[in-house]
């Protein structure tokens, strides 16, 4: 160990200056006071983040289509790439696949903007697995959503959060998601877990305004936020929210990422202008159970999406004439 003061750097190898600034600021954040380590977190990204889909064949990933789409992703604008998420149906996945997912995104990307790797599971040893993973090829940060089905306490979250933290260096996201996991995080909890150095932010998907309110409230800065709903992108932005992470960015991404932009310019009406205009595009992309709608829509727009991997069914008719019909009012497809 090399000691400076109170804070006991490991002896790592490194490569460059920047291996050697992120050594020290990982050091210094593991041994900081919960005081000082909250004015050191550092935003992931701001604006729209894509949650981006995973095209399949009929044999597994097609890692060459991820590749392209997460291309024209960061053509398109997008801020960041959150891979292996809900919209990537990862809980369909093998493990051999998430990995895989995983690594071909951060070797597509190269750095040019953050990888968010989904890593969650209901068994918190696997999500460490997972989140180390993730740290070793490079993601920048991790996105955890609640442990689903066994529906822990509050006091279950923490340790949950915590032991995941403790494992890994890199930033977590946490992910609120009730509707889908049957427990939602709540403010005290919030609060606990905003002490953790390298919790920086959470996905808020549970729709409730008032509740993120309160949580800007109770957290201040100390936690970053991120909608998890499109249709919510500006309400939350004009609550101090960071920007989105996105299944409208997988088919409008420059489109998603402007709307962040124009908010962050101080340019809230045109923002929230943008937000009425595409409420119909998000109202099909949600009209089934997502990622139904936007990998047939993915597919429309040309992309070798593939097929969806049950239990997720193909679309109903009339909802795929709604989705079409969308598509085609925001000139997406002819």
């Amino acid at each position: 160990m090399y000691t400076h003061g109170r804070i006991d750097f490991p002896r790592w190898t490194w490569d460059n200056e920047e291996d050697i600034i992120n050594s020290v600021y990982v050091a210094a954040m593991r041994q900081l006071s919960r005081q000082e380590a909250f004015w050191m977190k550092k935003t992931i990204f701001k604006g729209a983040g894509v949650a981006i889909i995973t095209p399949f064949t009929e044999d597994g990933v097609n890692f060459a289509e991820l590749s392209r789409i997460i291309e024209d992703q960061i053509k398109g604008g997008t801020d960041a790439i959150v891979i292996t998420g809900t919209s990537g149906e990862s809980a369909t996945m093998t493990d051999e696949e998430h990995r895989a997912a995983i690594k071909c995104a951060v070797d597509t990307v190269k750095g040019r903007i953050p990888v968010i790797a989904g890593t969650g599971s209901n068994e918190t040893s696997y999500a460490i697995e997972l989140s180390k993973y993730a740290e070793e090829v490079g993601a920048d940060a991790v996105l955890v959503v609640t442990p689903y089905y066994n529906k822990c306490t509050q006091k279950g979250l923490i340790a949950h959060y915590k032991a995941i933290a403790d494992s890994i260096n890199i930033p977590i996201v946490l992910y609120d998601v009730p509707s889908r996991t049957g427990v939602g995080i709540q403010i005290p909890t919030y609060v606990e877990l905003a002490k953790i150095p390298n919790i920086v932010a959470v996905k808020e998907a549970n729709g409730d305004l008032s509740k993120i309110l309160r949580l800007r409230a109770a957290c201040g800065d100390s936690l970053d936020v991120y909608s998890g709903n499109d249709d919510q992108i500006v309400p939350i932005l004009s609550l101090g929210g960071k920007g989105v992470i996105s299944v409208l960015s997988n088919v409008a991404p420059k489109e998603t990422h402007d709307m962040c932009q124009l908010y962050f310019d101080g340019k809230a009406e045109e923002a929230g202008k943008m937000q009425i205009e595409y409420a119909d595009l998000i109202d099909a992309l949600f009209c089934e159970v997502n990622p139904i709608p936007v990998k047939v829509a993915m597919r429309k727009l040309g992309y070798a999406a593939g097929p969806l991997r049950m239990p997720l069914s193909e679309m109903e008719p009339e909802h795929e004439k709604q989705l079409e019909t969308a598509l085609r009012n925001h000139g997406l497809i002819k």
